[in-house]
């Protein structure tokens, strides 16, 4: 048996987890989810396994109050099924890849610490395919160097679940404000006529009620939000009940922000599209205040895994990170610029806005 590898940082008191590895039936060889089967499949014999499968449901708020849903102090050690070593491995991992013989081994849901995820949207789009739409997406990127866009080759792609919540509520908003809107005055002083703008200002109030689903929030400081949203949708709404074989052949972590601390910023986001909602509903230039006091009913909540492809490539020994949503295929990510180009655009853009000028100049005169 392999030693255990040690991570700074983590207590002496261990725990070990109880791992899963699943095998084929024909060969032994190890079993993977494979995403265009929807199933568990044999890459050395071509075997495939199907597995029941169930739609999610929401769950009452009320379940992330419960103990559960507080983190273990122990240190976790992972204990391979496949060839027996030990690793120290941070508490909120949920399926790992053996650093000793490359198995994706999977965590028993009952050895999970917090809260057990309880939904998860499949992976859809192999890793070859992620690479492919890589590449299709660097060539359209029009301010990278032309030698990137031709030679672009990711480094690495890995499947990874990246853990999420999801809320759905019943509001019932309060809402009072002041706006300002521009209007054209006309006046006559001394036999000439003349036009300013002045801002006139109205106050505003009300309620406001409506139904928010699937409100997603990230649970991993691995992704920023902002990642998160641009990669969007994952068709959460369709989500599968968590099960350890979506998990084989990917590596997948839990929540290192509990679903309280979620709920706390999905209520911000709430926030902000009940005041876009309700300021649709007037003409207005300039926002004076606006105060709302929204209440909160039925709040149910997901705790979902999310498919992700993430990889990076280098360029002049620069790393640049990407992200490929692995139910449709969306990606995001950064690229290298080239100096010229922007040049270029930011000339010809200027160039464009001068003409403009030019045209509305010997139009008035």
């Amino acid at each position: 048996m392999q030693e255990t590898e040690s991570i700074p940082g983590y207590g002496e008191q261990e725990r070990e987890l109880t791992t899963d590895v699943s095998k084929c039936p024909s060969c032994g060889a190890n079993l993977v989810f494979s995403p265009e089967e929807q199933a568990l499949k044999c890459n050395h014999c071509d075997t495939v396994l199907s597995f029941q499968k169930a739609r999610t449901e929401e769950q009452d708020f009320s379940k992330l109050l419960e103990t559960q849903n507080a983190w273990s102090d122990e240190t976790t050690v992972y204990v391979c099924n496949n060839c027996g070593a030990k690793e120290i491995v941070p508490r909120e991992s949920i399926a790992r890849h053996c650093p000793f013989c490359g198995t994706t081994n999977v965590v028993e849901t009952q050895e999970l610490s917090g809260l057990k995820p309880n939904a998860v949207v499949p992976f859809r789009i192999t890793k070859e395919n992620a690479v492919e739409r890589f590449k299709a997406w660097v060539k359209k990127k029009i301010f990278a160097p032309r030698e990137f866009k031709r030679s672009a080759r990711p480094e690495t792609v890995d499947g990874a679940y990246n853990p999420a919540f999801t809320y759905d509520a019943n509001t019932f908003t309060f809402y009072q404000g002041r706006l300002g809107r521009y209007k054209t005055v006309t006046t006559r002083v001394n036999g000439k006529t003349t036009t300013r703008r002045v801002l006139e200002y109205f106050n505003i109030h009300g309620t406001y009620s409506s139904f928010f689903d699937d409100v997603l929030i990230q649970a991993s400081g691995a992704v920023p939000q902002k990642t998160l949203d641009k990669l969007q949708p994952f068709d959460t709404n369709n989500a599968q009940e968590y099960s350890q074989n979506y998990m084989h052949g990917f590596t997948a972590n839990q929540y290192t922000k509990d679903g309280i601390k979620c709920w706390e910023e999905a209520r911000g986001a709430i926030g902000r599209m009940i005041k876009e909602a309700v300021l649709r509903k007037y003409t207005y230039d300039v926002v004076v205040n606006f105060d709302a006091r929204t209440e909160y009913s039925d709040v149910k909540f997901k705790y979902v895994l999310l498919p992700l492809y993430v990889g990076h490539c280098t360029w002049h020994k620069k790393l640049y990170n990407f992200f490929v949503n692995g139910f449709n295929g969306k990606i995001h990510g950064k690229t290298p610029l080239s100096p010229l180009r922007v040049i270029l655009a930011a000339a010809l853009g200027a160039a464009v806005l001068g003409g403009i000028i030019a045209v509305v100049v010997l139009f008035v005169l």
